[in-house]
């Protein structure tokens, strides 16, 4: 192979490394700009999921129970209660327990604390009970 042929070939690959080095700074570009949209697009679909499944939450699980006529009325006159159960409770536990925004959550660590609470023997759930053992 000749100096000018070797010559040719340099450059015809130069010239290509070139137009290859240009094509990855534009792809390093649009990338670049994407990242910000994906994190705004995630945060997006995030937003939407959660408030979505709080939706069918609260239509597939009612805020109501039932009990046995008399049953309301005895426990009524102990005080409170955690909903849906005889497990009698403080002020400040239904409280916090209203403030769990999506009922099947709120519900499960109803039933959560509720068991411990027989479990241990607890007479009346406070505050301090509540919160070691509202946590999963």
């Amino acid at each position: 192979m000749t100096d000018h042929a070797m010559d040719q070939r340099l450059g015809a690959l130069e010239a290509r490394l070139g137009r290859l080095e240009q094509l990855l700074v534009g792809l390093d570009d649009k990338l670049d700009r994407s990242a910000v949209n994906l994190a705004d697009a995630k945060a997006g679909i995030q937003a939407w999921v959660t408030d979505y499944v709080s939706l069918r939450l609260q239509q597939l699980v009612p805020e109501t129970c039932e009990h046995p006529e008399g049953e309301g009325l005895a426990a009524a006159a102990e005080g409170p209660v955690l909903p849906g159960t005889r497990v009698r409770c403080t002020d400040e536990v239904l409280h916090r327990l209203g403030r769990i925004p999506i009922p099947f959550v709120r519900q499960m660590v109803t039933q959560k604390v509720a068991e411990t609470a027989k479990a241990e023997s607890v007479g009346v759930v406070d505050v301090t009970f509540f919160e070691r053992t509202a946590t999963f």
